[in-house]
């Protein structure tokens, strides 16, 4: 990357948000609504922010999935990032985000996904005027990482409570630290500042994915050391460098030093200051996280003495196999601090809690009679009841979990009963804090309706039964029979984390089918069948230890194909009870059933196309000519026609003879293709695809077999990056279902 040289400032562009002028396509999206199928969370939340002047103003940020704000009254959280669009899909990374305490309806959020070429863009700061509903842009001249190691770490991003139009970011890959003087229009780098870190997790990730350097994690003020209008004075930063970790300016960011007798040998996280006491709180890790870390210290700088303090909840020695994070302090009640072991896997992560300033601490939970807890807390998860996954653990292990991965954790600074903390799957949070200090037992919930963040891999919308079965990275999946209500449970027996494919048999749609992987350890098999249309599931055989890929369904659920990740094509005849490997068709096709004659199979692969007419026991490479031989294709049949085929991949081609041969819809450049119920008065199917028409890309329709087609969403409704999966709803004209990559299951109505 070019060198960023001194006093250089970046100059503001505008994120649209707008809708566009009036096109025949207006309609079509005006006529739409959009929602997403409720799960519940689903994803990491490394971090909250809430106002320091406005009581209930509270924003969220997600690794992959955008940034959310709190609706007090609905009790549910308002996406915030729905308009970031198809090109710019690293921007729902949100690597810090900051409120303004001076004008609350401002706020900020740092976005970019990965600092390594995954994310083929730099990072940026929007800035929002009316508290997230429109943005604008200001492009960065480097990376940011809202899912890189260390995300959640920080915040990066923070607003002067003084002068809010300072503004100062933390950069990593070792760009130092930034700051904006109007508002987060330009950016500067602060040449002063000495170290840019030097911590990388693994130097020798040939990806770049975790041989970045992780950089300045946190800048916190002291707002005693400025008045209304005039910059803070005293600044206080972390860096990722297991020596010179804190930093501090006394001259408003203009020189910079570290502090003495600044603790080493561990990263920073956190840094939080209690401004009524004076005491600044440094929260530490072997680890950047958010998953690793088996040691660490808390300490304490009383910042008018200089004192450093080790305040560490279990001393050194003890029985400490986690390091600490998700540091917060009551802003209402001076010296009560609290700080999560954010890395305790097993038995469960630790909350800990201190009224003292540190100098003693109680904690969540702690040993009885092994493997007994003893719990200051009970878990309630009504609202979201799949959050015990189904699990049977042996003591201590629990299910529920009070949680993993918590490295976002804030009390209310108005309310000192409310606390919140962020989970790899949701958020969690009670408003019975301060029964704590009485002994009494106090109610941790989920407070997460709103947040979707799942990354879907795969939709199906069946002619009966549930509406709605989604493949999910993850958490597998789930059978909606209500759009509008969290499920029970998500696919279990055989449970795997990642759904990669599913397909039910057209003719008999009870029948489906489900292929995947494990996330971490897993020994169930990775396909599952069922006959009753996903409500209950048994595992099959693999061929080969076989693992994700596509899976198909004859028309009559007589038979199946699977095309693995990590091995050739195979069929079977049943449910996965012995399989044999297919004839004619490569490792690593895309494999799709004809939906009305149960012998012919279809498959694709770099530019050919391949048809079985024996249930899959061998493939023979069409003739057709053409089609793309580079990029991700998606095609699929069409129910109720024999042989019509629909193929997308950086355009759109049709076949009506079983794949003999495809022409080109110039219509459309499509990227994925599905079907729903025809348009009323029309006898075809009516199409949906995400893609690209006279360069406007948008989710689209059409009533008419791809003559012409209607975009039915705008540029507010976006959703980054919908490649994945498209389908409409064969029992509802106009419905449609579309994959996101972080923001789940979106379903669209018209009116």
């Amino acid at each position: 990357m070019t060198a960023i040289t001194a006093g250089l400032a970046l100059a503001a562009g505008l994120l649209t948000t707008a809708a566009p002028a009036a096109t025949a396509d207006d309609t079509g999206a005006r006529a739409y609504t959009w929602k997403n199928v409720r799960i519940g969370g689903g994803g990491f939340v490394p971090g909250f922010v809430f106002n320091r002047t406005e009581p209930d103003l509270l924003y969220a940020r997600t690794d992959i999935g955008g940034a959310y704000r709190w609706d007090e009254p609905a009790q549910e959280w308002v996406p915030l990032l729905d308009s970031i669009g198809w090109d710019d899909w690293g921007s729902t990374g949100v690597a810090s985000i900051a409120s303004d305490p001076v004008d609350p309806d401002r706020v900020y959020a740092a976005v970019g996904t990965y600092t390594n070429d995954w994310d083929p863009r730099n990072g940026a700061v929007l800035r929002s005027a009316d508290r997230g509903d429109t943005w604008q842009r200001t492009e960065l001249p480097f990376k940011l990482g809202g899912n890189m190691p260390g995300r959640g770490m920080g915040e990066r991003l923070v607003v002067d409570p003084n002068d809010n139009d300072v503004l100062y970011l933390g950069a990593p890959s070792g760009e130092g630290l930034w700051r904006s003087t109007d508002a987060g229009v330009t950016w500067s780098e602060v040449t002063s500042f000495p170290n840019p870190g030097d911590y990388v997790l693994n130097p020798d990730d040939p990806s770049g994915y975790e041989s970045d350097i992780i950089g300045v994690v946190w800048v916190t003020f002291d707002p005693s050391t400025g008045s209304p209008g005039s910059p803070t004075q005293t600044l206080y930063a972390g860096v990722a460098d297991l020596e010179e970790s804190v930093y501090r300016s006394t001259d408003g960011g203009a020189t910079w030093a570290p502090v003495p007798g600044r603790p080493t040998g561990y990263l920073p996280h956190k840094g939080v200051l209690d401004e009524q006491t004076g005491e600044l709180y440094i929260a530490t890790a072997d680890n950047p996280g958010p998953y690793a870390g088996t040691d660490g210290e808390v300490w304490r700088l009383d910042t008018a003495t200089g004192e450093w303090t080790d305040v560490s909840p279990v001393p050194a020695g003890g029985d400490r196999w986690f390091g600490f994070s998700g540091l917060t302090v009551d802003r209402q009640n001076p010296g009560t601090v609290m700080v999560t072991g954010y890395s305790s896997w097993w038995p469960d992560t630790q909350i800990f809690r201190s009224t003292d300033s540190g100098d003693s601490w109680t904690a969540a939970w702690s040993w009885g009679n092994y493997p007994e807890r003893t719990k200051r807390y009970t878990m309630d998860v009504s609202s979201v009841p799949w959050l015990t996954f189904g699990e049977n653990p042996q003591p201590p292990e629990e299910t529920p979990k009070l949680g993993w991965m918590t490295e976002g954790m804030e009390i209310d600074p108005f309310d000192p009963d409310r606390l919140l903390y962020g989970t790899g799957a949701t958020v969690y949070g009670t408003t019975q804090l301060t029964r704590w200090d009485r002994d009494q037992t106090f109610t941790v919930r989920p407070f997460v309706k709103g947040i979707e963040e799942t990354a879907v891999n795969d939709l199906i919308s069946p002619p009966s039964g549930a509406p709605l079965l989604s493949g999910l990275g993850d958490i597998g999946g789930f059978r909606h029979t209500d759009l509008t209500q969290v499920p029970s449970m998500m696919f279990r027996q055989p449970s795997f984390g990642t759904t990669t494919s599913l397909d039910y048999a057209e003719l008999a749609p009870g029948i489906v089918v489900r292929v995947g992987h494990h996330v971490g350890e897993g020994t169930d098999p990775l396909i599952g069948f069922s006959t009753d249309n996903g409500a209950h599931w048994w595992a099959g055989s693999s061929p080969g230890g076989a693992a994700g890929g596509t899976v198909a369904a004859a028309a009559d659920g007589s038979r199946f194909v699977w095309s693995p990740e990590n091995t050739g094509v195979h069929y079977t005849v049943g449910f996965g009870n012995s399989w044999s490997a297919s004839q004619g068709i490569p490792r690593g096709a895309r494999v799709e059933a004809d939906r009305v004659d149960p012998s012919r199979f279809y498959g694709f692969h770099a530019g050919t196309f391949y048809v079985s007419t024996d249930g899959g026991a061998t493939f023979t490479a069409s003739a057709a000519q053409g089609l793309p031989a580079t990029g991700e294709v998606r095609f699929a049949a069409v129910p109720g026609r024999t042989g019509d085929i629909w193929l997308a991949g950086g355009g759109l081609w049709r076949s009506t003879d079983g794949g003999a041969s495809f022409s080109r819809i110039a219509s459309l450049d499509a990227d994925t293709i599905g079907f729903g119920a025809p348009a009323p008065g029309a006898s075809y199917q009516a199409l949906y695809s995400s893609g690209v028409r006279d360069g406007v890309r948008g989710i689209y329709r059409s009533t008419d077999a791809g003559a012409t087609w209607t975009r039915i969403n705008d540029d507010r409704h976006q959703w980054a990056w919908t490649g994945a999966a498209i389908t409409g709803d064969p029992r509802v004209y106009g419905r449609v279902y579309l994959s996101t990559n972080g923001r789940g299951v979106i379903y669209g109505d018209t009116a």
